[in-house]
């Protein structure tokens, strides 16, 4: 999917992980292969990824692009992909929930458990020689902007909430997008190309 604003504080604050060193930096690698029918089109998302990377511009965050498919294959999926950022040179790895997770075809039940991509990742970690990030659970709150759920329900802030489908639904619409949930820059391309 197209880097949201959630996105972009999940992975520049990975940089302040207790097990990153000082002058780490990030390499943000999604994959642009092909997707399901209902998904952004992966020569879009690469244009989303370009148009982030100028406006950001931080000497921190470097972005390249696997071509890739994704295959929903849950934890051993995200297994996979740490051996492939490895290769890249990657020394660490950010492992979301439900990471590669899909549903079931029949019921729509998560067919994979919320954590079991992190907690496999964890566990192979040392194996693979890739230490993995905490993937923080972060939110938007009217009073502070991102913080961590955790936080955000101890101090009580309210906290804004928008899915993908919903965001989806507003874009085709033509409606106003905001700016807490995803770039300018972005929802531009996404609207050009649709």
């Amino acid at each position: 999917s197209p880097v949201h604003r959630a996105h972009y504080e999940l992975f520049t604050r990975a940089l302040d992980a207790e097990n990153v060193e000082e002058d780490g930096v990030v390499l943000v690698h999604p994959t642009c292969g092909p997707t399901q029918a209902d998904d952004i089109p992966g020569d879009v998302r690469y244009k989303t990824y370009e148009v982030l990377k100028e406006e950001t511009a931080n000497p921190k965050v470097f972005w390249e692009y696997l071509p890739y498919s994704m295959h929903m294959a849950g934890p051993r999926e995200a297994i996979q992909h740490m051996m492939i950022r490895k290769n890249y040179g990657c020394t660490h790895f950010i492992i979301g929930r439900d990471m590669a997770g899909s549903k079931s075809s029949v019921t729509g039940d998560d067919f994979y458990g919320a954590y079991e991509a992190q907690d496999l990742a964890k566990e192979m970690s040392e194996r693979l020689g890739v230490k993995t990030v905490p993937s923080l659970n972060l939110v938007y709150s009217e009073e502070a902007g991102y913080v961590t759920a955790d936080e955000a329900d101890e101090k009580n802030y309210t906290q804004m909430k928008l899915s993908g489908t919903k965001f989806r639904k507003m874009l085709r619409g033509g409606e106003d997008i905001p700016e807490w949930f995803a770039f300018k820059s972005v929802v531009k391309v996404l609207r050009d190309n649709q």
